[in-house]
């Protein structure tokens, strides 16, 4: 009872890791619980100020994707200014309210930012088969290319955000030898670093009122390409999945060739290429998120590598963060991110 009516009495600590200091985290009055840290956008949702220049990638497979370049009104960014590169989290888009709240932010410390759009997500069907999922990084190195041909000569950075995060460190760590400067600094907000447990806590407890809507969704894409699917995946099977593992084994394992779901999830969590992330990158997660279970938070593995900051608080929810006075909310991570990215891409190398 405490914790609701009092927020203030523990707050999550301020993490500190070398050069960098995060701000103290202090839940908003009344918000103190997950659920409702996580909900906020869906209760509150802040578009204001922010507008978008859509450009397509034609991808070597015949498919597209498309870039929302962000404009925030107030801010007239030089062609001088850094760029950051936005990863959404799974059946979102570029335009969800924590990318927007993220534009602002990166707006207010000089920074350019452009919301990459997944397959299917920018509210536009793609033309194959071919869809996302928790580890697809080709993807992601086809926006970076188009990145750096689109804004040439000036630092970059990426935010991935809860799948996005996923995909964001296993890009990291996967390609570390590749990107060298090409990429300055990195945010990872809310990621799941093992699949596996994940998957599992949104089928059970109070995790799984999140899973109807994503299922949704999902379901609703394989009918809308069932002509496309078919033979490449078990469309009635698929259909009947009632949990993530039921979808991922019958959809997303034969469709990326994965030999079932345990494999995807083996080979694409992002715990296992935290140790060959060489770009500066922050972490970002509570451990109260209610969608991923504090057990999978890998400390040891992020303490090890100088090149991640640790984020982890205490409360927060998933991509939540909602703090300061009611009628005058603000969002913690998005304002966390922009800082540390502004103090990578902004110094002297």
């Amino acid at each position: 009872m405490s914790d609701l009516l009092f927020p203030w009495i523990d707050p999550s600590p301020a993490p500190r890791a070398g050069w960098f200091e995060l701000e103290t985290f202090q839940p908003a009055f009344g918000l103190a619980n997950p659920h409702a840290q996580t909900l906020w956008d869906a209760v509150r949702p802040d578009g204001r100020g922010v507008q978008f220049q859509r450009e397509r990638i034609d991808t070597p497979d015949g498919d597209f994707l498309d870039m929302d370049i962000a404009r925030v009104r107030g801010f007239d960014l030089g062609d001088d200014s850094p760029v950051v590169m936005l990863l959404h989290g799974l059946e979102g888009s570029a335009r969800r309210p924590y990318a927007l709240e993220a534009y602002r932010h990166l707006a207010r410390q000089g920074i350019r930012a452009v919301g990459m759009n997944y397959r299917s997500c920018s509210g536009e069907m793609n033309r194959t088969a071919r869809l996302y999922h928790a580890g697809e990084t080709e993807d992601v190195a086809i926006a970076h290319d188009w990145l750096d041909r689109r804004f040439p000569g000036v630092p970059k950075g990426m935010i991935g955000v809860s799948l996005g995060g996923n995909v964001l460190l296993k890009y990291l760590g996967e390609r570390r030898e590749e990107l060298g400067i090409r990429l300055r600094a990195a945010v990872a907000i809310s990621p799941p670093f093992d699949l596996a447990m994940g998957s599992a806590s949104a089928d059970v407890g109070s995790a799984r009122r999140y899973l109807p809507g994503f299922m949704r969704s999902l379901k609703a894409k394989v009918q809308a390409r069932e002509a496309l699917l078919d033979g490449q995946i078990d469309i009635p099977r698929t259909l009947a999945a009632q949990t993530m593992r039921e979808f991922d084994e019958a959809c997303t394992a034969p469709l990326f060739g994965f030999a079932d779901a345990d494999d995807y999830y083996a080979r694409c969590s992002s715990r296992r290429f935290l140790a060959g992330v060489r770009t500066p990158t922050l972490v970002l997660r509570a451990e109260d998120d209610p969608l991923i279970p504090a057990a999978d938070i890998p400390y040891d593995l992020i303490a090890l590598n100088p090149a991640l900051t640790s984020g982890i608080t205490q409360r927060g929810g998933h991509v939540g963060w909602v703090e300061g006075r009611p009628f005058a909310h603000r969002r913690w991570a998005e304002r966390q991110a922009a800082r540390f990215l502004a103090a990578c891409l902004f110094s002297v190398q």
